[in-house]
């Protein structure tokens, strides 16, 4: 048997360079993101943190426009917007970047934004040259100015998220043609920005359709005559972000607004869904690493028994596991903003597991860290408890873990839902 000999063997350097060089693409933002990523941590560093603490103890209905302006004039609310005509094109994966930053210091901030972008995406998403000309260019404008999404309603709860319960939704909104307008009437629940958005995309059936057929997506101005908002909900996380009931009573909304047409609901819902959770995952990411991020300063000043904390075996373990959780939460929700960006038709099963497992993540490594900070963790000047009590608001919206697991099982199975 004869050897051979390498000349110039690979060192172990030679290996790790190797190693990052080859790695895929999907680990590495777009350079436009990444800028995105840096410009956006500066801002909640500097603009949104010194705020959290006064805004989460502020009355339930009051508003931090200031915020938002200065969030307006960084770009935070042309995200999606193509760099054409003034945005910043950084689509979802873009949106659940910034979303991170922000929810890492204040998941109610990231709320703000994220609902308006949401709203948006109707108006993006229809390919209604007319609608764009008429509610994109104020997004431009030196004036900060909201939109948000209506979906939930005051009974039908899930079965508007889930299309086989859609005969078994009651109390629906409703939409009835008159001539060239849609006359719109229900009720709209918990809806983040209703109470200081400018305008609405609604979701109603049509008058005498089954939802599963008459599901119609509607861009309404919510200074129309019929509009009321309601009292903003005292919410125990997301204080700063406003939820709040929206009646409509005999509003009349241009047949013109009418967003991909009539009956068209169920498949646009689904997409925005899909793209939606995508960036939910990145704030509950964000909320996670927030509350890790303090916890690890505190284990790492901490003296007991002689040593920091990190260096005793229980402490080292749970700081590893937190880390290792929010690090895997992230790669999740980034190739599932990947995916929602470049896949049709739009992607269930990936957005839904990446909600699906950073919610929980969020809820587990925000506890973890309340535990590494003993008494303080449970005060409100260190900061932690709001996070705790934030991780448990994305469980709720854009899809619970029940209403996510349907989605993930029908994907699994061979059927969209």
């Amino acid at each position: 048997m004869t050897s051979t000999m390498i000349s110039n063997p690979p060192t172990l350097s030679d290996y790790a360079v190797l190693s990052e060089a080859s790695m895929p693409s999907m680990f590495t933002l777009p350079p436009d993101v990444q800028a995105l990523r840096e410009e956006v941590r500066d801002f909640a560093q500097k603009v949104v943190k010194p705020r959290v603490l006064a805004n989460d103890l502020a009355p339930a209905d009051e508003f931090d426009w200031e915020v938002v302006q200065a969030g307006h004039e960084l770009g935070l609310l042309r995200l999606t917007m193509p760099k054409e005509i003034g945005g910043r094109g950084v689509g979802v994966l873009g949106v659940a970047v910034a979303m991170e930053e922000l929810a890492s210091v204040c998941a109610s901030t990231a709320l703000i934004f994220g609902a308006s972008l949401l709203g948006q995406t109707a108006v993006l998403l229809s390919g209604d040259p007319a609608l764009q000309a008429r509610y994109l260019p104020p997004f431009l404008g030196d004036q900060a100015l909201l939109s948000c999404n209506a979906i939930t309603e005051d009974v039908a709860g899930c079965d508007l998220l889930i299309p086989d319960n859609a005969e078994f939704a009651t109390d629906v909104t409703t939409a009835r043609r008159d001539g060239d307008h849609y006359v719109i009437n229900g009720i709209k629940r918990f809806i983040t920005n209703g109470h200081v958005a400018r305008w609405c995309n609604v979701f109603a059936n049509i008058e005498g359709q089954p939802v599963a057929d008459g599901l119609t997506a509607f861009i309404v101005d919510l200074d129309l005559e019929g509009v009321t908002r309601e009292a903003v909900a005292d919410k125990m996380g997301y204080r700063a972000c406003l939820g709040t009931t929206l009646v409509f009573e005999n509003v009349r909304v241009p047949a013109t607004n009418v967003v991909f047409g009539e009956g068209k609901g169920w498949n646009f819902l689904t997409a925005q869904s899909n793209q939606a959770r995508a960036t939910v995952a990145a704030i509950s990411t964000g909320v996670a690493r927030g509350a890790f991020d303090i916890a690890k300063q505190w284990c790492g000043e901490r003296i007991q028994g002689g040593r920091p904390l990190y260096q005793h075996q229980f402490s080292a373990r749970k700081i590893a596991e937190m880390s290792a959780k929010i690090d895997a939460s992230r790669l999740l929700y980034l190739q599932a903003a990947y995916q929602a960006n470049n896949m049709l038709p739009s992607p269930t099963y990936g957005p839904a597991v990446a909600k699906l497992f950073a919610d929980r993540i969020a809820i587990e490594v925000t506890e973890e860290a309340m535990s590494l900070m003993g008494a303080r963790g449970y005060c409100r000047e260190y900061g932690v408890e709001k996070f705790v009590r934030e991780s448990f608001g994305a469980r709720i919206y854009e899809g619970t873990p029940e209403v996510l697991a349907i989605a993930i099982t029908g994907a699994l199975y061979g059927h969209r839902v």
